[in-house]
């Protein structure tokens, strides 16, 4: 498998953890680098600064202990504050900015931010312009193909980031007004591959060994953003660089390794959020895990009940010990 720069950095390989707000946080970032992925992406942070100092931002800024290079993402609809975001978050550790203009969350786009933003392409440059020359960082772009299916306006886009300086750009097949619905399409990441001499990387249903093998061969594109693939399978890294280095699936983890991996998840979880805020956060991710094991709908109903560490840990061990009682070995 080639090698992937970004700015001065060269990957270990072409699959990158893609930020997701309220997923992405530093105990699952760090299990996905454990995991394969050639580097991760913190969850948006706000361009807002003055919302810096809410609970949930704090946490969303530490990156001591990140894998690196420590990529930030940051969204927002106004160039100075974009360009002041970017700064402060390179004080703190980011070695990388990314900019968001691919959320098509109404909470961001109500905002003209994350994929709204495509809408101006007079803005989009006028940010871009001014982020690259706040920092002597890499600065990176997550765009979506444009705004509707009529308005597929990425090529532009593209080209425009490449002339204000952007590093590289990641491209979901997706426009705004499709939200995460249908089928992502990758004739118009192939364009942008075409159109532009910046490294290109394809975000988008990504979510199998052999449909990152087509997606690489349909684009062309220099790597690839796994998001909602991992969530609750942190391994479908190894699992693809396994599959593109060599052309053999790698065997999937036993239900001992499942329940490993998770119970070293929730322990992250509860150290980095204190136990009331990790217990809750635990939830959505052990559903994420649980989702294609037998009887997992009645142990979540069950699991989500539970408001401390302990008790959580505890429910996960009674859970795998009757699947290995039953005699399953291994994970779907």
């Amino acid at each position: 498998m080639s090698t992937l720069r970004i700015g001065p950095y060269t990957l270990p390989n072409r699959l990158i953890l893609a930020p997701m707000a309220g997923v992405t946080d530093r105990p699952f970032r760090q299990l996905c680098q454990r995991m394969g992925a050639g580097m991760v992406v913190s969850e948006m942070v706000t361009s807002d600064v003055r919302l810096w100092n809410t609970r949930k931002s704090s946490l969303r800024l530490i990156h001591q202990g990140d894998p690196e290079p420590r990529s930030v993402q940051i969204a927002g609809g106004d160039a100075q504050m974009m360009a002041e975001a970017a700064k402060r978050n390179v004080e703190l550790g980011a070695q990388i900015i990314d900019i968001n203009m691919g959320c098509p969350a109404k909470k961001v786009c109500n905002k003209a931010a994350g994929s709204a933003l495509l809408k101006d392409e007079a803005l989009v440059s006028e940010i871009l312009q001014a982020v690259v020359d706040a920092v002597d960082v890499p600065v990176t772009l997550k765009i979506r193909t444009g705004w509707d299916r009529q308005n597929k306006n990425g090529v532009t886009v593209a080209k425009i980031a490449e002339q204000s300086g952007i590093v590289a750009l990641a491209v979901h097949g997706r426009t705004r007004a499709d939200l995460y619905t249908g089928d992502a399409e990758y004739e118009t990441i192939a364009a942008i591959k075409q159109a532009v001499s910046i490294p290109v990387l394809a975000n988008g249903d990504i979510t199998s060994p052999e449909k990152a093998a087509e997606v690489f061969a349909a684009t062309g594109v220099d790597g690839l953003l796994i998001g909602r693939a991992a969530q609750g399978r942190p391994w479908i890294f190894r699992e693809i660089e396994h599959y593109l280095r060599t052309g053999e699936k790698l065997a999937a983890p036993s239900l001992m390794e499942v329940e490993s991996i998770l119970l070293e998840h929730l322990a992250a979880l509860h150290a980095f959020y204190g136990e009331v805020m990790g217990a809750r956060i635990a939830r959505k991710h052990v559903g994420w895990y649980m989702a294609t094991l037998p009887r997992a709908k009645e142990f979540r109903a069950q699991f989500n009940r539970l408001d401390c560490t302990d008790a959580q840990c505890a429910s996960i061990r009674e859970f795998f010990r009757e699947r290995y009682n039953d005699g399953d070995g291994v994970a779907a």
